[in-house]
């Protein structure tokens, strides 16, 4: 089971909201999660975003990947990758 930290979409037609979750990477992109882990807002300026660091290092040290937007995100809160290895 490979687990992947994503996105989920949520919100109406044309105002995309976002949740970074852990899944599993076969699960569809708006199935069940394994644990909500923060939250994207692209529609507010400057854009929202809310994660839980601590949750996001457990879920890294159990060996779940990011994709590249979450990565993205990652560093624009300032999460260090680096202290979770």
């Amino acid at each position: 089971m490979a687990l992947r930290l994503r996105l989920t979409r949520l919100g109406s037609k044309k105002r995309p909201f976002y949740r970074v979750v852990a899944m599993n990477s076969e699960t569809r992109r708006d199935g069940r999660a394994l644990e909500y882990l923060g939250y994207y807002n692209p529609m507010v300026e400057p854009n929202e975003i809310n994660l839980d660091h601590d949750k996001v290092r457990k879920w890294m040290e159990q060996g779940a990947k990011p994709t590249q937007t979450v990565k993205s995100l990652l560093a624009k809160t300032g999460f260090d990758a680096q202290s979770s290895s």
